[in-house]
């Protein structure tokens, strides 16, 4: 049998990127899954490859995650939570406006989707967040950084206030994702080069190998409450 069969996997912003894989590798373990995204017409193309569910809306908004949740058929036995990218910015430089939009998306939206994914998601089944190890270095901004240290405290405490279900934080460092090439731009390929050089795992880390982490989390029903760093050994190597 397949890892997931029976089950159903929900995935907030799935339609590219650690959601994209993680949705595939949990339909080929034989989950059903519903994928969310913004944007319609992406996500319908990914609903048709994979043979998924899908429901197109921004988390931020909070009437829609509500019926989202609200309308579902029957419970569900996953649901991680992927999306935006961080925002990095030295305080110097915050635009408080996009600050307060990215404290939203990856705070508050987590909270919201705790709520709601609570009596919808059977017992021993899992909420799986992803974070960052990004905004370890206090150099990266004060937003950034105030939610890489915070977001494993919040999954502690949801994994007490949530039980039995489940509760975990992927913290990815560089993911080699469309999210990244958007950000890197025309430096995107000098990144990758200083990292499969530098990391001790000597290659970039992608998408699929967060995706195979997401979907351990899943099933190993003895793991709440933590955090799983996943860059490669990033860390150990930069400054």
């Amino acid at each position: 049998m397949s890892k997931l069969d029976g089950q159903t996997v929900v995935v907030m912003g799935g339609s590219s990127g650690i959601g994209l894989e993680t949705a595939r590798l949990a339909r080929e373990e034989g989950a059903d899954v519903i994928i969310t995204a913004r944007d319609p017409d992406r996500l319908h193309q990914v609903g048709l490859e994979l043979g998924a569910s899908i429901a197109a809306f921004d988390t931020t908004d909070v009437s829609r995650l509500e019926r989202f949740f609200r309308e579902l058929q029957g419970p569900v036995d996953h649901v991680m939570v992927s999306g935006s990218g961080p925002y990095y910015a030295p305080f110097a430089e915050l635009d408080f406006d996009k600050a307060r939009r990215d404290v939203d998306a990856h705070f508050w939206t987590l909270l919201r989707v705790g709520r709601n994914a609570a009596p919808t998601v059977r017992p021993g089944g899992t909420l799986i967040f992803i974070g960052g190890t990004g905004g370890r270095r206090p150099a990266a901004g004060p937003v950034i950084t105030t939610l890489s240290v915070g977001l494993p405290a919040l999954t502690k405490s949801l994994a007490l206030e949530l039980a039995p279900i489940r509760v975990n934080l992927i913290a990815p460092g560089f993911v080699d994702t469309p999210l990244s090439a958007a950000i890197l731009g025309g430096r995107l390929d000098a990144r990758r080069e200083q990292l499969r050089t530098t990391l001790p795992i000597r290659r970039v880390v992608e998408p699929a190998d967060v995706a195979a982490l997401a979907v351990h989390l899943m099933t190993n029903t003895a793991v709440t409450g933590a955090t799983f760093d996943i860059d490669g050994g990033q860390q150990l190597v930069e400054a």
